[in-house]
């Protein structure tokens, strides 16, 4: 429905947080930050993931390839790649001389072992499905060709294969073998990151100390891509999952960054002296729908629903007035988005109501699942649940616990969800999300087959009239079959 503003108190963590801007206009070495963290992480292996997660494992480690500000893919890891056989082949070679937080020489064959294990058949890597042919690409092999090149082959060509090895929340990094027991358990991430794993304390913090071995890129920052350097001697995520706990701590100074602070809470932070900074992010906030349900399988009753909800208005509740609604999945400050991608059926309770007439509901309940770690999915679906009820659905708010409502999104249980996908850089990764076969992962949202083989079509061009060709046609028909809200 609307993209998430992030806001942000008091400082950022200089060059690391791939947040818009710093702050600090000189930044100074060494101190330490306290960073509010609303949950704790759920662990360090990248295979167990939240957002949270991601966020913490990005300080700590870097992949082949990273994401600029301007979206685009620049290198991180590797010095250079090349691409062949019409984006079947990619060879990727390593910048000379980056060491693991351990002191070795990261090699091809260091690159290989994660990717290796990310990637086996018994994996529980909830993103193998990015690179096992179930989202569009098949990765077929992965070798090294010497000490500081390796080669991936694809089944098919696919112009994603980039972006997926940036991908924020899938990172396939770079890790060394030791950060694995000799039985195969994990142990800690060693990494090559600028900041290191210290010390995590489950449910109470997460110490991140600089890696003073780490060797920048040579030119600046550009997003999560360029040199990272690190200024800081350490930053320490304090696990504080009540809102009130956080706001005391910011106002007192015992805490030096808050992350989501509240829109409606933005001018208070002002008024108390807070330097404050909203950021037009990319995550795109959703009402989930579950098309298999008995009820919602009807077009007619999801169309009903879009009628029935006004989408500027939750936008505008939601977000203190400071963001605007936005129905598609290309974000609208992607160069893709256009007039086509805000169209969607118009507020109009009359239709709604005619339309649940012609499909003949009779009143039955409908359960709009949420929860209240993430306020904004709380908040939206309160509204939304208001406003199905004026339209005449009997609308039923259902709160869980976060991990119980995530649970309930991988196995298809709920009828309607307020929810959210973090930011994902490239619009066609953000379809291969929520476009699939419902039969292949619980996930999946639109399993229409015209729809997956649009996706697919997707990933094999990277010709800018194309693209915009195929997010136009997406976003029209699911204006029109109305899976996600």
């Amino acid at each position: 429905m609307a993209k998430h503003d992030k806001i942000l108190g008091l400082a950022l963590v200089a060059g690391l947080m791939g947040l818009a801007g710093d702050l600090a206009a000189d930044p100074k070495r060494g101190g330490q930050l306290i960073v509010a963290l609303n949950a704790d992480i759920r662990g360090t292996d990248g295979i167990n993931r939240d957002a949270n997660t991601d966020s913490i494992m990005n300080h700590i480690a870097e992949g082949l390839v990273a994401h600029r500000e301007d979206l685009s893919v620049g290198p991180q890891v590797a010095e250079s790649w090349e691409v062949g056989e019409n984006g079947k082949v990619y060879t990727f070679t390593i910048r000379d001389g980056i060491t693991f937080h351990n002191g070795e020489t990261v090699t091809a064959e260091h690159v290989k072992w994660n990717w290796d294990r990310l990637t086996a058949p018994d994996s529980k890597w909830r993103c193998a499905s990015y690179f096992n042919g179930k989202r569009g690409l098949t990765l077929d092999a992965i070798e090294t060709l010497d000490d500081r090149r390796i080669r991936f082959t694809l089944k098919e060509p696919n112009y994603l294969m980039l972006a997926y090895m940036a991908n924020f929340q899938c990172l396939p990094a770079v890790l060394h073998p030791d950060s694995a027991n000799a039985d195969g358990s994990w142990n800690a991430p060693i990494a090559t990151g600028p900041f290191k794993l210290k010390d995590w304390r489950k449910g109470e913090y997460i110490l991140l100390e600089r890696f003073e071995g780490y060797k920048p890129r040579d030119e600046g920052r550009d997003g999560y891509a360029g040199g990272r350097i690190a200024y800081l001697d350490s930053v320490k995520f304090v696990i504080t999952p009540e809102d009130a706990a956080a706001k005391a701590g910011i106002y007192a100074g015992d805490i030096d960054i808050l992350l989501g602070l509240g829109s409606t809470q933005v001018q208070e932070a002002r008024d108390r002296g807070i330097e404050v900074q909203v950021v037009d992010g990319l995550p795109w906030t959703t009402l989930l729908v579950q098309t298999r349900d008995p009820l919602l399988s009807d077009v007619r009753l999801r169309r009903a629903i879009a009628h029935a909800l006004d989408i500027e208005t939750i936008a505008a509740a939601a977000n203190n007035g400071m963001t605007t609604a936005n129905p598609s999945a290309v974000p609208k400050s992607d160069p893709y988005h256009n007039e086509v991608h805000a169209k969607w059926p118009e507020y109009s309770v009359e239709k709604a109501k005619a339309l649940m007439k012609e499909a003949g509901y009779d009143g039955q309940a409908i359960k709009v699942q949420t929860n209240k770690k993430y306020q904004g999915m709380y908040d939206n679906a309160v509204i939304i649940q208001a406003m199905l009820r004026a339209a005449g659905f009997n609308a039923e708010l259902e709160v869980l616990d976060w991990a119980t409502q995530l649970d309930n999104y991988f196995k298809m249980d709920y009828q309607l969800s307020s929810f959210g996908y973090s930011a994902r850089l490239d619009p066609r990764i953000m379809y291969t999300t929520f476009v699939g076969d419902k039969d292949q992962g619980g996930w999946y949202q639109w399993e229409d087959p015209e729809a997956i083989a649009t996706v697919a079509k997707g990933g094999r061009t990277n010709d800018p009239a194309e693209l915009q060709k195929i997010y136009d046609s997406l976003h029209t028909a699911m204006a029109s079959d109305i899976p996600i809200y």
